[in-house]
């Protein structure tokens, strides 16, 4: 099954549950969305949701909210059986709810019938399109679909609708060892000081992950801080700034090119380890 295909259907009725009034489904969507209160004990967490770390601060603020305001948005699920039904937007507002102690829940029902890979996608694909994932969830996301359907960073990219290089640049935080993921995760640190650590070694990325975060160092002055840490592991010759002006972009190459490459001096070396990686070059000298 190609990815995405049949999904555009389903996205859009996910998206009326956050863009229409209620009383639009009620008037209008009777067809394909149900709109009513459903036994919050019914209802299941989407096994494939890759939104893992919540703010707890939030949802007890959300909560005292929706107590006082009542829930404004509701739910989306799709209904498992009788008395089952499966979580596909809403995750927080449902554990508001249940930290509220309410037993029913506004819920739109989405008359879908969905089966492991395409409840997989959905998931997937509504959280990365409505922006709702923090950066190493969505990296984690990304990887999973290219796995999953065996494409390339183009294809993904045209799908959630997203640059070649946001794609690249994201997947490289998989690169990360896992206390600085982690740390990325719970946004101890952002993804900006994320992509400065990626291509150290794991000890070099735990130690200056922890002097970015106790001393609340910015992005640009954490780029300074491993610049230096590179320069005295690999001291070179005094040479004028003109000769080695490459350098000062190394960075920002190593952020963007998704390739094995190499910089000399001022000489930027690609090596392609396939004929694909060649026409995936080629395709972007196309776009410049």
């Amino acid at each position: 099954m190609a990815l995405g295909k049949g999904l555009g259907s389903i996205l859009e009725e996910v998206g009326l549950a956050y863009d229409s009034e209620i009383s639009t489904f009620e008037e209008s969507s009777e067809e394909f969305i149900d709109a009513q209160e459903i036994e919050i004990d019914f209802i299941v967490p989407n096994p494939y949701q890759p939104r893992k770390h919540f703010d707890q601060n939030a949802i007890v603020e959300l909560s005292e909210s929706i107590k006082r305001h009542g829930l404004l948005q509701p739910v989306v699920v799709i209904k498992k059986s009788d008395k089952s039904y499966i979580l596909i937007s809403g995750e927080r507002r449902l554990r508001a709810h249940k930290l509220a102690n309410f037993d029913k829940i506004k819920a739109i029902i989405a008359q879908v019938d969905l089966d492991n890979v395409r409840l997989r996608e959905l998931a997937l694909v509504e959280n990365i399109q409505r922006e709702n994932l923090n950066a190493m969830e969505l990296a984690n996301s990304y990887q999973e679909l290219i796995e999953e359907h065996s494409i390339r960073h183009e294809d993904l990219a045209d799908i959630v609708h997203k640059s070649r290089s946001h794609i690249t640049n994201t997947l490289r935080l998989l690169k990360l060892n896992v206390f600085v993921q982690s740390k990325l995760l719970d946004e101890s640190i952002s993804q900006g000081h994320a992509k400065i650590l990626v291509g150290l070694d794991s000890e070099r990325q735990k130690s200056i992950a922890n002097t970015i975060i106790g001393q609340k160092l910015s992005v640009r002055e954490s780029e300074n801080l491993v610049k230096s840490y590179k320069n005295r592991e690999n001291p070179r010759k005094e040479i004028s700034k003109d000769d080695n002006f490459l350098l000062d972009y190394k960075i920002e190459i190593d952020n963007s090119l998704e390739f094995k490459h190499k910089i000399k001096k001022n000489c930027l070396e690609i090596d392609f380890q396939n004929k694909q990686e060649i026409e995936n070059f080629l395709s972007i000298l196309k776009k410049v």
